[in-house]
């Protein structure tokens, strides 16, 4: 069984799926009738997942200054504090990615992507008691389009042109023509609120699976069930404690001695530690966050594209993986996106460690002398070592890679999109289009390559409003190609989301791309006996 058939057989189980829709996707991703009817047999017939128990989190992220608001959300804390008590219209599926209904049933786009009408779900409850209503939406949405709400989710909404209610649905009508848009409403700050928030924002009133107890900025929050939610398929414990652990050694001693049963940012170097205790399981969940070394192709002498496929080959991306992300990562191909991404260009050729190549492009570029490399630990976890293992794997290619170690402190006003050979970090986007639109689009503030192209930037405005996706595909594996090869981009590899639990933990997701199973760890396990 893949991996697809195993997250249907589990929804499923949990009573979230019924009969007419697992077979309609269990079908449609090949099995036959019969095969598929046996499946549900089976995981209908499956230990259901055991409701009750207390819940406890010991996550990084949390601030004094964290703000109730959802709009005003910023750490992981509070990005999992969020998935307890609300509610988007949309979810995305964990192992494909693609959008699925939440508070809206469905959707329907019209022919050029622009104009898109979503039909609400009735019979939803606030956790005050008021029933979801059009309204609420229409308000929630309106007040993430206003500066002042300083919503981290104004970069989706300015694209929305205009917000309304259509009897029961709402309409959404776009600047421009955009597929992605059912995707970027998963946003997570966009969760549904009465009123959409205007009356008190920091309430932390939703539809989600718990209500809010008790909220300490900076030091834990609390949730009780929500004996009205209105799925099945969720929040099986009575209740959950989100505590503030900033520390990563006392995250990981709380979770050894079994003070929490969950823990987040656990550190590849702590693994083998944490590994011992006969009591914890590591969970490692493949990310769009990618470590990378950029040049600026309009500077000299990256401006050369002989020199810049010389150093694209001089790097030994395996070693990379293996030594600085202690093997919890994936290769990465010289462009931003990886196949957690829907419609992930495949047949890409994966450029490998060749000095002879390498050698044969440097001399060809006829540069000679060193090349600065500037860095800091800032950049990313491991960055000096990283930059240090990369002069080593130059210099068999005959290239001299001069290393200069910067000051955290300035470093991403002075270096990064400054100077012409940095590292830096990027945590990657909900779709390939906002990754894209944010880093290699010409007129990008944050083109930190200054990768220029008007075809590029041509075939990446068809591709956001075009609907079929066979076309679009073949339209993201045009884009990768051009950044991979002729771009400022070297992309050694892609970090790993590396969490724990306890063993007592069960049912949990890894949601594809995603930190925490995307945040709904909480809603989403359950509590052995």
């Amino acid at each position: 069984m893949n991996d697809f058939m195993k997250y249907l057989a589990g929804r499923v189980t949990a009573g979230g799926m019924n009969r007419r829709e697992f077979m309609g996707r269990a079908m449609a991703a090949g099995l036959t009738l019969t095969a598929a009817s046996q499946l549900f047999i089976e995981s209908a017939e499956a230990q259901q997942p055991r409701k009750g128990g207390h819940l406890k989190l010991g996550l990084e992220g949390a601030a004094a200054t964290d703000s109730r608001d959802p709009a005003k959300a910023l750490s992981q804390f509070m990005f999992a504090a969020g998935r307890c008590w609300g509610d988007m219209l949309v979810e995305s599926e964990p192992l494909t990615g693609k959008p699925v209904p939440a508070l809206a049933e469905s959707w329907e786009p019209s022919a050029d992507a622009v104009t898109w009408t979503f039909k609400i779900r009735s019979g939803v409850k606030f956790h005050n008691g008021k029933t979801l209503t059009i309204d609420d939406i229409v308000a929630t949405l309106k007040r993430h389009t206003d500066e002042k709400a300083e919503s981290g989710a104004l970069g989706v909404m300015k694209s929305i042109k205009e917000i309304k209610a259509d009897g029961g649905n709402l309409v959404l009508t776009l600047t421009e023509g955009n597929a992605d848009l059912p995707l970027l409403l998963t946003d997570y700050h966009l969760i549904i609120q009465p009123n959409g928030g205007t009356d008190d924002p920091n309430a932390m009133i939703g539809t989600g699976p718990y209500k809010v107890a008790s909220f300490e900025p900076g030091v834990r929050a609390t949730f009780e069930k929500n004996k009205d939610d209105w799925r099945s398929d969720r929040g099986f414990v009575d209740s959950v404690e989100i505590i503030a652990m900033n520390d990563a050694t006392a995250r990981i001693a709380a979770l050894s001695s079994g003070q929490v049963h969950y823990i987040n940012r656990v550190d590849p170097k702590t693994v083998a530690l944490l590994k011992r205790a006969p009591t914890v399981e590591v969970l490692s969940t493949s990310g769009r966050g990618h470590y990378v070394f950029i040049m600026h192709c309009d500077k000299a002498p990256f401006d050369n594209s002989d020199l810049r496929l010389a150093l694209k080959y001089a790097m030994d991306r395996e070693n990379m993986v293996k030594t600085i992300l202690g093997g919890y990562g994936k290769v990465g191909n010289d462009f931003p996106i990886n196949s957690t991404y829907a419609l992930f260009p495949e047949g890409i050729e994966q450029r490998a460690y060749d000095p002879d190549k390498a050698s044969f492009h440097y001399k060809k570029s006829g540069h000679s002398g060193s090349v600065l490399l500037r860095t800091s630990e800032v950049a990313f976890p491991g960055a000096v070592d990283a930059a240090v293992l990369y002069q080593q794997s130059a210099r068999k290619a005959g290239i001299n890679i001069e290393v200069k170690r910067e000051p955290g402190d300035g470093y991403w006003t002075n270096v990064w999109n400054v100077q012409p050979f940095s590292t830096s970090y990027w945590g990657g986007r909900p779709t390939q289009d906002q990754m894209y639109s944010t880093a290699y689009l010409s007129t990008a503030d944050w083109n930190d390559t200054r990768f220029k192209r008007p075809d590029f930037d041509r075939l990446l405005l068809e591709a956001r409003s075009e609907l079929d996706e066979g076309k679009r595909k073949d339209m993201y594996r045009a884009m990768a190609l051009m950044v991979r090869d002729e771009g400022g981009l070297i992309l050694p590899m892609f970090n790993d989301f590396v969490n724990a639990a306890s063993k007592k933990v069960k049912g949990y997701v890894h949601d594809i791309g995603n930190d925490m199973s995307n945040g709904y760890v909480a809603t989403r396990v359950w509590l052995d006996a």
